[in-house]
């Protein structure tokens, strides 16, 4: 080989090895995407009040270190349920359904932010749907729950990390989920 031929060898290896690095700079810094694949709004991560809930409609009280170990799909709203409360509530149960074996995975709350006791029809409807009253602080200190009343995600962590808008897309909403538990090795092993 002669002396030209491996300048050019050596030339052609530190190309090859130096173009990736440069493109992906070239890609963070330069080319950053501007579309967002979920549909829900990113928040947070912000940890869930500590303080316990409030047993209502038969139900025990729930304490914050039973959030932990699941995803959770959290309403924040009053107990008398209207169209975008009962809307919400569909979503969260169809959302859950909709993952197939990993539903084990996600859980359901509902936490009531005034005196009102839910109607025995919705909870009947919501069969696996845990029920608690929240006082007015803990409502105040959830992050993105003065947001419009939509479904918030909270991660198996208890950080509350997505907010889904009011009457939001179902479907949309058990793709951002599917994906989640997809990616995320969070929640698996818990029933």
């Amino acid at each position: 080989m002669t002396q030209r031929n491996a300048k050019l060898t050596l030339a052609a290896l530190a190309l090859v090895c130096t173009l990736p690095v440069a493109a992906s700079y070239l890609a963070y810094y330069v080319w950053q995407p501007t579309g967002k694949v979920n549909y829900g709004e990113l928040i947070g991560p912000a940890p869930l009040p500590e303080a316990q809930l409030a047993g209502i409609a038969g139900q025990p009280a729930v304490r914050r270190a039973e959030l932990n170990g699941r995803w959770m799909l959290l309403y924040v709203g009053p107990g008398d349920c209207d169209a975008a409360c009962e809307h919400a509530l569909y979503a969260s149960r169809q959302s859950r359904l909709a993952q197939g074996e990993d539903m084990t995975r996600v859980g359901r709350l509902w936490v009531v932010t005034d005196d009102a006791v839910p109607s025995p029809r919705v909870l009947a409807d919501h069969d696996g749907l845990r029920v608690a009253r929240g006082d007015p602080a803990w409502a105040a200190a959830l992050p993105a729950a003065n947001e419009g009343g939509g479904l918030i995600l909270v991660d198996p962590l208890g950080n509350a990390m997505m907010r889904f808008p009011p009457l939001a897309d179902i479907k949309l909403v058990i793709k951002d989920l599917q994906r989640l538990l997809k990616y995320s090795p969070l929640g698996r092993g818990e029933s």
